[in-house]
C-alpha cells in the first residue's frame, strides 16, 4: 500500500461534491480511502491526524484542491488522474436539484435579475461575507457551508432579520422552498404543512412521513444545528415561523429539532403560539418542554410530529402507527444494541427513547483503522456514523456506506449483539442505492447472526424508490419499519424483560395542547413573502 497526495492549486468544489467524487474513486479494487478536501489549515489537521498528509499536501492553500489516495500503487495514480475530470462530470455542482441552469454564476453581484435565493458552499473562512452579500443584494441565503464561527452567524442572521430575509444555516442540509430541493431532500407533495427545523434529516423523517400520510409540504425551511443554541437564539426559526404563518399555501407548522437552550424553547413556543396557525412542536429531548401554550400540540417524537400535522391538515383520524415486527427474542450471550444511524437526529431520538428502558448507552466508538475490523464497546451503543470522527478522509454515509458496512459487519459478527438497527436516507444528495451495499453485508452473515431492524426515509419518488429500497432490504433479512420512531419501540420491545412503552411515547402522549388556534394576524410585519422564492 502506497499514500499519495496530490494539489490542484485554485480549484474549488463544494463538499458535497467531493464527497460524491471520493465514494467513486474509492470504487475500483485496490483503493483503500479516498479523501478530497479543500486546502485550509483546519483540513490538513485533519488529514495529518488521520494519517492521509504528505509532503505536498502540506504545502496546499484554502484555495487549493488537496487529494489523498491510499491503496495500491497503480490504483492510486489511476484514481489520483481521474480527479479533474470527475469533479467536471455531470451531477457534481452545488447541492440542488442537478438541473441544467446554465452557466455558473461566479459572483452574486452577477447573479441573474429577480433572483430571490443564494445557495453557498464556499469554505467557511468566506461563507459569511458571500452570504451578507446575498442579503444586501435582497436575496434569502441558504449557507450549506460549515466551519463557520458563531459570531458571524449572529451577525449575519440580525441583519437578515433586520431585511424581512432568511439565513438558513450555517451548516444547513435541507430545504425544500416552493417546492425546490436544497441540499440533502425528498421528493414530497406540495400541500399545506411548512416546517422550520434545526436537524436535517429530522426534517427529511417528517416531512416523507407525512406524504406517506397523504398530506403535503409548502415549504421546509432548514436553519442550521446552532439556530437553537444560546448564543444564537433562534433566530432563524422564528423568522421561519413568521415566513410560514404569512404565506397563504402553509396551514400548519411543524418545528423540529433536538432539544434547544431552556430559555430558546420557551420564547419560540409563546412566538409560535401567537401566529394565528396550528403549530407542531417536537424538540426531541427536551426536558423542560412539558406545557404547550394555545395553539400548540408537543409532539414527542419524529413519527408523532408528523402524525399530529397531518391529522390537523388532512383533517379525520390520526394515521395510525405501523405495528411492531415479530422479532426472535435474544438469548445468551446476545444482550447488546448495535444501533448504527447515518443520520444525527435519529441517533439522539433512539438515545433519548431507550435510555430509560435499556439503562447505559454509550454514543461513542473507537474510529475504524485501515485493514481492521472496527472494535465495538462492551456496552448498547447508539452511534451516529455521520459524525466528524467517522467520515475523516471519507464522504458521508449517506452518500458512501463503506464506513457504516465496516460496522455492520463487525456487529453481526459479534456474539454478544442482540438487534443492530439501520436507517437508510435516500432522495437527493444520497447515495444512487443505499440499501444494496447493506444488503451485501448481511447475505454475508454467519446463520446466527442478530435480527436486523431498518427504516428508510424518503418517497417513492425519490430516484432511488422507497418501495424499492425496502423492498431490498427485506429481501436481504432485515425488519423493515416505518420511521426511527417504531425502530426504537421495536427495540425497547426486543430488549428490554419489562419494557413500559410509555417511555417511548405513543399518540395518547403527543396532543399537550389543542392546535386548533383561531387565525389571527398576530405575525411579525416583515415576515419573509417565501412563497414568491425561487
Amino acid at each position: 500500500m502506497v499514500l499519495r497526495n496530490a494539489v490542484h492549486k485554485d480549484l474549488y468544489a463544494d463538499s458535497v461534491a467531493l464527497m460524491r467524487v471520493a465514494a467513486r474513486l474509492a470504487e475500483p479494487p485496490g483503493v483503500e480511502t479516498v479523501s478530497l478536501v479543500m486546502g485550509t489549515p483546519a483540513n490538513r489537521d485533519v488529514l495529518a491526524r488521520s494519517g492521509l498528509l504528505t509532503d505536498p499536501g502540506r504545502d496546499a492553500g484554502p484555495n487549493d484542491l488537496l487529494v489523498a489516495v491510499r491503496g495500491e500503487p497503480d490504483a492510486v495514480d489511476h484514481a489520483l488522474a481521474l480527479v479533474t475530470d470527475a469533479l467536471s462530470g455531470p451531477g457534481e455542482g452545488a447541492p440542488g436539484t442537478g438541473a441544467d441552469t446554465g452557466p455558473p454564476v461566479r459572483s452574486l453581484v452577477g447573479a441573474p435579475a429577480g433572483a430571490s435565493l443564494a445557495l453557498i458552499s464556499t469554505p467557511g473562512p468566506y461563507a459569511a461575507a458571500e452570504a451578507f452579500k446575498a442579503l444586501r443584494l435582497g436575496m434569502h441565503a441558504f449557507v450549506f457551508s460549515d466551519h463557520v464561527p458563531i459570531e458571524q452567524e449572529v451577525l449575519l442572521k440580525r441583519e437578515a432579520a433586520r431585511r424581512g430575509l432568511l439565513v438558513m444555516g450555517p451548516d444547513c442540509g435541507t430545504a425544500v422552498i416552493s417546492g425546490i430541493p436544497l441540499g440533502f431532500a425528498n421528493e414530497v407533495r406540495p400541500g399545506r404543512v411548512g416546517l422550520v427545523g434545526a436537524s436535517g434529516t429530522g426534517l427529511q423523517q417528517v416531512s416523507s412521513l407525512l406524504h406517506s400520510m397523504g398530506a403535503g409540504v409548502s415549504h421546509v425551511i432548514g436553519t442550521g444545528s446552532r439556530d437553537v443554541s444560546a448564543e444564537v437564539g433562534g433566530l432563524t426559526m422564528r423568522a421561519g415561523l413568521d415566513a410560514l404563518a404569512a404565506d397563504p399555501a402553509t396551514e400548519v407548522i411543524v418545528l423540529v429539532s433536538k432539544p434547544p437552550a431552556p430559555q430558546v424553547a420557551e420564547q419560540l413556543l409563546r412566538h409560535a403560539s401567537a401566529l394565528g396557525k396550528a403549530v407542531v412542536a417536537c424538540f426531541l429531548g427536551a426536558q423542560d418542554c412539558t406545557v404547550a401554550p394555545p395553539g400548540v400540540t408537543l409532539a414527542p417524537t419524529l413519527f408523532e410530529a408528523a402524525r399530529s400535522a397531518a391529522s390537523l391538515a388532512v383533517g379525520g383520524a390520526l394515521p395510525p402507527g405501523e405495528e411492531l415486527p415479530e422479532v426472535p427474542a435474544p438469548t445468551p450471550p446476545r444482550h447488546l444494541l448495535r444501533a448504527l444511524y447515518a443520520g444525527g437526529t435519529f441517533a439522539h431520538e433512539a438515545a433519548w427513547l431507550l435510555g430509560p428502558v435499556l439503562g447505559d448507552i454509550t454514543r461513542t466508538a473507537p474510529p475504524p483503522v485501515p485493514g481492521a475490523a472496527p472494535r465495538l464497546p462492551d456496552r448498547h451503543l447508539v452511534l451516529d456514523l455521520g459524525d466528524d470522527e467517522f467520515t475523516v478522509g471519507r464522504p458521508h454515509p449517506m452518500i458512501d456506506p463503506t464506513v457504516r458496512t465496516e460496522y455492520l459487519r463487525a456487529a453481526l459478527a459479534d456474539p454478544r449483539s442482540a438487534a443492530v438497527v439501520l436507517d437508510v436516507v435516500i432522495g437527493h444528495g444520497a447515495a444512487a442505492n443505499p440499501a444494496a451495499a447493506l444488503a451485501g453485508a448481511l447475505a454475508e452473515a454467519p446463520a446466527d447472526a442478530p435480527p436486523v431492524i431498518a427504516f428508510v426515509v424518503g418517497t417513492d419518488d425519490d430516484r432511488q424508490g422507497l418501495t424499492a429500497q425496502r423492498r431490498i432490504l427485506r429481501d436481504a433479512g432485515a425488519y423493515v419499519v416505518d420511521s426511527s420512531t417504531t425502530a426504537a419501540r421495536a427495540c425497547a420491545e426486543l430488549l428490554a424483560t419489562s419494557c413500559d412503552l410509555a417511555l417511548v411515547p405513543a399518540a395518547s402522549a403527543s396532543a399537550s395542547a389543542s392546535a386548533s388556534a383561531p387565525a389571527s394576524a398576530a405575525t411579525s410585519a416583515s415576515a419573509s413573502r417565501i412563497g414568491e422564492t425561487a
